[in-house]
């Protein structure tokens, strides 16, 4: 059973408020990097990267390998990009850049490249020789070389770090390189060993935890493997905002032995822990769901900010940037949790009436909650522009969904469950859905309404995507209703504004009436726009809506949702973009963060660029369980030493360009455990349909079994 972890204060000051580099998640050439050289001189290059090398390394279990040879006349350079997602600082802390450096030979300060910073922006600083800044490099050891920043006019920003072309001194180098940061100056304090060190093995990995470690001078824990108990080697480390590691070996029935120390920001490091053990061992496909289920729901049980104990965006990411429809995703995970005994009822209901609590006092708006709030206060986050300042109905929509479901679980006489059932209700009621059809006769509802700017951003919501839910809600809402008629002339309308907001989003006329038809790969698909979208488009309003047996004028929406997914797997089989990787156990197009950035990928070549979403087909499971497994066994049994981590799998792999999503995402995590669970049990299906409005709702819309 997963610890009832208490939520802990975080500090802004984070790992990544400093960091440039310390470890790759895939080996090749370093996706952050762009590497040239023009001849004469030479640099070894993969796909234009800097190399990524496991045979040295300052903090496990890599580095980056510099080898050059700078001749008259020509020149080189090898750049080092801060790599970037939501959430993420955009301006580093620290007074020096720091970075280790190891070479076979010695090599004189003057034979080093040159080093600079451009600055994000475009502007750059000169290059400047190490002569003078570093001694001269010995062989055989690590040295860390430190340069104030005071030495780059103006790089306070978000920078980037370069190696150029130096003396032309005709002779080959290699430099290996590693944790490449910004760094305060510090007075070399030792750190505590960690505590309370635990692992737990599963089929292919070893899970370690351990209690935090709240020093300010940890930087980051070192982990350290034997198989043996006796000759331990370093194998990777963790930031110091999780106390969390996940060891990815690679085969079963090893008995493994861990240690873990800390290391301060001067690189001082610690004691190391006590010695623990665990054997890896094979699982059953029950067991297998089980570890992917639990692992996912870590990600809201352990990660959720502190004070409000929603889940955060992303993580890593912003420690307060709270999004309210993963948390509501989110409190559905937690039920199948505590279903699954992954935690105790008791730590669950302390859980949600903490979040209870929270939702209560937030920003509401017409009594829809805002898309982003901050966890501190409650307050909005207009992460999307200053007109995204009030309500969210969608957003609002999938936390409504979660409470729902955990009205009907948490069905006991104890007070605090009676508790959850009353104030969920109140919450529910808030919600003035008929708000947001903008006029008393719109035949839509809308997505965003702000106090200051009203319906300026104006957008409707038109099926098929994942606003469905929204309409169902509105619908069965016992307080602020809206015509149960609103399914057809808004969610599921043909008018002339429903066919050209379709055919703008989708750039095609098939699916812009909703009705569809088209077959693709020989499936039919009754409804959706083109091939039918991401596949959260059959996730996100179904977590709790069970589309078994529900069937409108159009169609029966499991076997839609089922032919949507199939549409899916077979155009990954098919792969006319020719990207690496894809086939019958590798598919999964949805939106995640690609190495782009955060993008609704699906089966059309114009929304695919070669990222597949673990996510898309481990979700699908209820549609497509074969299908769903082969695809889970391969991104855990093949694939898991790039995308197995401490809360499951990671939000996205492109193996055509190299590229490992470095964060889990709140909205791709907790769908993983519930529609698992829907296909193990139908726990949430039945829990958010046995809500008695929702039975109303079916009936008023007229869905037939």
């Amino acid at each position: 059973m997963t610890q009832a972890i208490p939520l802990r204060s975080q500090t802004a000051d984070t790992y990544y408020h400093h960091h440039i580099f310390d470890n790759s998640l895939t080996d090749g050439g370093y996706f952050f990097s762009h590497a040239a050289a023009i001849a004469p001189s030479r640099l070894e290059v993969i796909d234009h990267k800097i190399p990524v090398t496991t045979d040295r390394f300052l903090s496990p279990p890599n580095s980056l390998r510099l080898c050059w040879l700078s001749q008259t006349g020509g020149d080189w350079r090898a750049e080092l990009c801060t790599e970037s997602w939501l959430g993420k600082a955009h301006r580093l802390s620290g007074d020096s850049l720091s970075f280790w450096c190891y070479s076979e030979e010695d090599i004189f300060a003057s034979h080093l490249p040159m080093i600079g910073v451009t600055i994000k922006g475009g502007s750059h600083t000169l290059p400047m020789q190490m002569t003078g800044i570093v001694p001269d490099l010995p062989a055989g050891r690590w040295r860390q070389i430190k340069i104030p920043l005071e030495a780059f006019p103006k790089a306070t920003f978000e920078i980037d770090f370069i190696f150029t072309q130096g003396i032309d001194d005709g002779k080959p180098h290699t430099l290996h390189i590693d944790e490449v940061k910004l760094l305060f100056s510090s007075n070399g304090e030792m750190c505590q060993p960690p505590g309370n060190l635990a692992a737990v093995a599963y089929d292919r990995h070893v899970d370690l935890s351990w209690l935090e470690l709240t020093d300010p001078a940890v930087a980051y824990y070192q982990i350290y493997r034997s198989y043996n108990g006796q000759d331990f080697l370093p194998i990777g480390i963790q930031n110091r905002n999780f106390n969390r590691y996940c060891d990815y070996v690679g085969q079963a029935y090893a008995k493994l032995f861990y240690k873990v120390t800390a290391v301060s920001y001067d690189y001082s490091e610690s004691p190391a822990s006590e010695t623990v053990s665990a054997t890896t061992h094979s699982l059953s496909d029950d067991g297998l769901l089980d570890m992917v289920q639990e692992a996912c729901f870590r990600y809201y049980w352990e990660k959720a900010h502190p004070d409000a104990g929603l889940a955060l965006e992303n993580v890593p990411g912003d420690e307060h940037l709270v999004a309210l429809g993963a948390s509501g995703f989110g409190v559905m995970a937690l039920i199948a949790a505590v279903a699954r005994g992954f935690v105790s009822r008791e730590a669950a209901i302390e859980r949600l009436l903490q979040i209870i609590n929270f939702l209560e006092n937030a920003d509401r708006f017409h009594g829809a909650w805002p898309h982003f709030l901050d966890g501190r206060t409650g307050k909005v986050i207009p992460v999307f522009g200053q007109y995204d300042n009030g309500g969210d109905l969608v957003e609002t929509a999938f936390m409504i969904q979660g409470l729902l479901a955990a009205r009907q679980f948490f069905d006991r006489e104890a007070g605090a469950e009676r508790q959850i059932r009353a104030r969920i209700t109140s919450l529910w009621e808030a919600v003035e859905w008929d708000w947001y059809r903008q006029t008393p006769d719109s035949d839509f509802l809308y997505w965003h309404w702000s106090p200051d700017y009203e319906w300026h951003i104006g957008h409707p919501l038109i099926g098929w995507n994942e606003t469905l839910i929204a309409y169902l809600l509105a619908i069965a809402s016992p307080s602020h209703p809206v015509p149960a008629t609103m399914y057809y002339s808004g969610w599921a309308s043909s008018a002339e504004k429903a066919r050209r907001y379709r055919q703008t989003w989708g750039q095609t006329t098939h699916g812009d009436h909703y009705w569809n038809g088209n077959t693709y790969y020989g499936i039919t698909l009754p409804v959706g726009v083109g091939t039918g979208g991401p596949l959260f488009f059959t996730h996100y309003s179904f977590l709790g809506f069970d589309p078994r047996g529900k069937r409108d004028k159009f169609n029966d929406y499991f076997e839609n949702n089922r032919a949507i997914a199939r549409i899916n797997r077979a155009y990954c089989i098919e792969n006319p973009g020719k990207y690496q990787g894809y086939g019958k156990n590798f598919w999964g197009l949805t939106a995640s963060h690609d190495h782009t950035g955060y993008l609704p990928h699906e089966p059309s070549p114009r929304a695919d660029n070669g990222t597949i979403t673990p996510t898309g087909a481990v979700s699908s499971f209820p549609y497509t369980p074969e299908g769903s497994m082969a695809a889970l066994k391969r991104f855990y049994y093949e694939l898991g030493d790039r995308l197995w981590g401490i809360y499951g799998f990671r939000d996205a792999y492109n193996p055509t360009v190299n590229y490992v999503s470095n964060i889990f995402m709140g909205l791709n995590q907790a769908p993983i455990t519930v529609m698992i669970e829907n296909y193990r049990s139908g726990l949430l299906w039945g829990l958010f349909m046995a809500n008695p409005e929702i039975t109303t709702m079916v009936k008023r819309i007229g869905f037939t079994e």
